[in-house]
């Protein structure tokens, strides 16, 4: 499967239009909330490598560095004050205890400059230890933000199922996370380094989103990308 290369259609900051408010969908997978000042990130997995291991399979542990950094990066970026992550920030509800004392610092150093709100999500339903306030879900400004999705909504903003639009264009193909949204119902990519992806044309969406308002912004290299929903293929 041959990588397709884009070319910026417009120079300007992108928008993502939702329930009434702008957000910039950001190339890592944040979405920053300019009116609220506030960064939104799902699925951020820490420590995926190291619960791999406690399981006997040895891989690089070097997931929840590479997560923060761009997770640092993103807040300096965008100045945001305050920092929602939408459940799974970490891989397993004891993951925090297994956070090296450098990236420890690092996690204190970002409750420290932004307000922090962690919602639970299916691999962390407990507090995670952290400074900062643990919640199932967020209402702010008139919008619920929560992990898992759910039909027949208005105003959510979730998580939890990774979504990637597989797009085909000028005989090519390429797959990549996406924001996918319907105006009523708006998941995120996941966040973390270390984690998958699930084509939103899956089983897995199934009845999620009403398909005539569709829209997709695909992650590429140092920009996202509205993409039309035409292009979407499913295998």
């Amino acid at each position: 499967m041959s990588q397709v290369q884009f070319q910026p259609e417009i120079t300007e900051t992108p928008i993502l239009r939702f329930a009434g408010h702008n957000f910039e969908p950001l190339p890592s997978g944040g979405l920053f909330w300019h009116a609220e000042q506030t960064l939104l990130v799902a699925d951020l997995h820490l420590e995926k490598m190291s619960s791999f291991a406690r399981r006997g399979q040895m891989l690089p542990p070097y997931d929840t560095g590479m997560t923060l950094a761009r997770l640092e990066a993103d807040l300096r970026r965008t100045g945001a004050r305050r920092l929602v992550c939408l459940g799974d920030s970490f891989h397993r509800a004891d993951a925090s205890s297994l956070l090296t004392s450098a990236n420890r610092m690092r996690l204190d150093a970002i409750t420290e400059a932004a307000e922090c709100i962690w919602l639970s999500g299916n691999h962390d339903p407990l507090p995670n230890g952290l400074a900062g306030t643990a919640l199932d879900e967020l209402m702010l400004a008139g919008l619920t933000l929560t992990h898992e999705p759910r039909r027949h909504t208005h105003g959510l903003i979730a998580g939890h199922l990774h979504p990637a639009a597989h797009i085909e264009m000028d005989g090519r193909t390429t797959r990549r996370p996406c924001f996918v949204h319907d105006n009523r119902l708006l998941i995120l990519p996941a966040y973390g380094a270390s984690t998958g992806s699930i084509n939103i044309l899956s089983a897995a969406f199934d009845g999620l989103f009403h398909l005539p308002g569709l829209e997709v912004t695909m992650l590429g290299k140092d920009r996202t990308y509205p993409v039309n929903p035409r292009r979407l293929i499913g295998r």
